[in-house]
């Protein structure tokens, strides 16, 4: 072929290639387009399925939440009325309020300790009725004879009561026969024993969380003459007159200071050692009259005598007495010694008063558990003891109505009618709180003795509370110098546990490791000591019982307290730490803020 033919052959396939390129495009684009349409459609059905079903869906739901919205409104209106009636079911809520309003947190804080004791003897009252004095009402009633009702044992808790179930003496330890089979003494046993654990638990709590926010990092102004040396020498005085000057007026100071604390010291010495002798006489004096014997077993020879059932009364008088007086010749002392601080004035009549009630109760723990259950002409001891206890929370209620009457009703009336110049009778919270220990300290002691006893602490404690507000609306005013109420209360709650609750706890685990039962009455009559109860129980139990084997292994193991005093010694070495650590970084961030501050000054001037 010629060029020219060559030329336009090459140029002939070239264009056949382009148009079936082009054929090809506009094949594919067609298929494009027509799958392209296609997915569009598919796309508008499926959009057109989706609105359909979420309309459907939010309808459903529209009437689903149409039913399910009352449900819910009347559930919130059910929970507030379960609020609002929880609030009206807890005691004295309004009251309380209204005493915190018109007397300050200071007041509150007795009717708050009271209250709390309340709920220490209702739960108390509770358990011994549930688990001791029902199941001994109704299967084994052990009630021999009764003499007829005088009225004079309602305060003296003999004589009629002696049998009853109000006292130690009227219980048994039989074995109730039913499915289970019921055995009263470990019933009466593990009911107070529990009892006591669950109080001495709660008291830690209660006083640990109080001290933590009351008490940690508690700082003051420092007082006293160390800043006459540091702190008040003028380095502006140049001249050798003026410097001998101020030298001679410094040494002045320091001497008036130095007598002035040795004339303090010696009035704190002189007030203590009147403090401290007032205590001893009042418990030598209960000691020979407690051990008097034609006093205090005079009745037991003739149970028909009144004379003789009366003069079961004489020494809980004597003690209340000494309860009542002693504390207002403490309060006289204390104005000799004219404290500078309000609050270590509070303290210092807290802790003498606290030694008078405690050497008194130590007293008579000691007459209870050395000279009663060796005395042949007293039957059964342990309800000798738990009448013992009864009189004496009776007679100090009884002191206390009087009190409020006398003490704060006529005192009110002389001071504002006859010598104005006395005023309106402060309410003294530290003499009040002090006698709630008292009286909680002698229902802790009876609770052995007198399972039934906390029914006239929980009367006690209603009564008082309202006779109290009564009195303090008409008769007295807040105290004027209290110091910190929180910290106050919590120093109440740690003299509750010690000694209170701890010298209550050693009466009653001495009675029941070392004393030997009464052989004619009571539950654990028979036995060494009531603790072997718990001995007879694990040896009845059968072989590798694990209830045994934990008694004989664990708790009757001095490797076992010797690793959990270890664990507690370290523990409390840790927490001591992470305390003081705590301190030093919030005195840090103290110094900060103080640092900040200055700083702040400093720029805005």
């Amino acid at each position: 072929l010629s060029a020219r033919a060559r030329f336009q052959a090459i140029r002939s396939l070239h264009m056949n290639r382009v148009n079936s390129v082009k054929l090809s495009k506009t094949i594919l684009a067609a298929d494009c387009r027509q799958q392209v349409s296609q997915v569009k459609s598919e796309m508008q059905f499926l959009n057109t399925d989706l609105s359909l079903s979420s309309f459907t869906f939010l309808k459903v739901l529209h009437d689903i939440s149409g039913l399910i919205s009352p449900l819910f409104q009347s559930f919130r209106r059910f929970r507030a009325s379960l609020a609002s009636a929880r609030q009206h079911l807890i005691i004295w809520q309004g009251t309380l309020k209204e005493i915190g309003g018109r007397f300050g947190t200071s007041v509150l804080s007795y009717f708050l300790f009271l209250k709390w004791l309340l709920k220490f003897n209702l739960f108390s009252l509770i358990v011994n009725f549930c688990f001791i004095t029902i199941p001994q009402i109704v299967h084994a009633p052990n009630i021999s004879s009764i003499t007829g009702f005088r009225g004079l044992e309602l305060l003296t808790g003999v004589g009629y009561f002696n049998q009853t179930v109000l006292f130690y003496g009227g219980y048994n330890g039989e074995v109730i026969v039913s499915k289970p089979a019921y055995n009263m003494q470990l019933a009466y046993f593990f009911t107070v024993a529990a009892y006591l654990v669950l109080c001495g638990v709660s008291l830690i709590y209660s006083m640990s969380r109080s001290f933590q926010k009351n008490f940690v990092l508690e700082t003051g102004p420092v007082s006293g003459g160390a800043w006459r040396l540091l702190c008040s020498w003028d380095f502006s005085v140049v001249n050798a007159k003026a410097i001998q000057y101020n030298k001679n007026n410094l040494a002045i100071q320091l001497k008036v200071h130095t007598c002035s604390c040795l004339l303090h010291l010696s009035l704190h010495l002189l007030a203590w050692l009147l403090s401290l002798g007032l205590a001893l006489g009042s418990g030598a004096g209960i000691y020979f009259l407690g051990t008097d014997p034609e006093l205090a077993f005079s009745f037991n020879h003739d149970p028909s005598d009144l004379g003789a059932e009366a003069s079961t009364l004489l020494l809980p008088v004597v003690v209340s007495l000494i309860n009542l007086i002693v504390p207002l010749l403490y309060s006289l002392i204390s104005k000799i010694e004219s404290y500078s601080n309000p609050r270590t004035k509070i303290y210092i009549s807290i802790v003498r008063n606290v030694i008078l009630k405690m050497s008194i109760l130590g007293i008579l723990c000691f007459y209870w558990l050395n000279f009663v259950p060796n005395n042949i002409s007293v039957g059964c001891w342990e309800s000798f003891v738990g009448q013992s206890v009864y009189r004496l929370l009776i007679i100090d209620f009884i002191f206390c109505l009087l009190g409020i009457f006398f003490g704060e009703f006529l005192r009110n009336v002389i001071g504002t009618m006859c010598i104005q110049s006395l005023g309106v009778p402060e309410f003294d919270i530290a003499r009040n709180v002090l006698d709630l220990i008292y009286a909680q300290t002698l229902a802790w002691i009876g609770i052995y003795f007198s399972p039934l006893l906390p029914v006239m602490q929980v009367l006690k404690l209603f009564i008082i509370f309202y006779m109290k507000k009564i009195s303090l609306s008409m008769n007295c005013q807040p105290p004027k110098h209290t110091g910190r109420a929180a910290q106050i209360q919590t120093v109440f709650i740690a003299l509750l546990f010690f000694p209170s609750f701890v010298g209550a706890l050693s009466m009653v685990a001495f009675t029941v490791w070392s004393l030997k039962p009464s052989g004619q009455c009571g539950p654990f009559q028979g036995l060494d000591t009531p603790f072997h109860i718990i001995f007879n129980w694990t040896d009845s139990l059968p072989e590798n019982h694990w209830v045994g084997w934990i008694f004989e292994n664990i708790l009757r193991s001095e490797l076992f307290y010797y690793l959990i005093s270890l664990i507690v010694l370290v523990i409390t070495y840790f927490l001591w730490q992470i305390t003081q650590g705590r301190k030093q970084l919030i005195k840090t961030l103290r110094e900060g803020i103080v640092n900040v501050s200055a700083e702040i000054v400093r720029t805005s001037l």
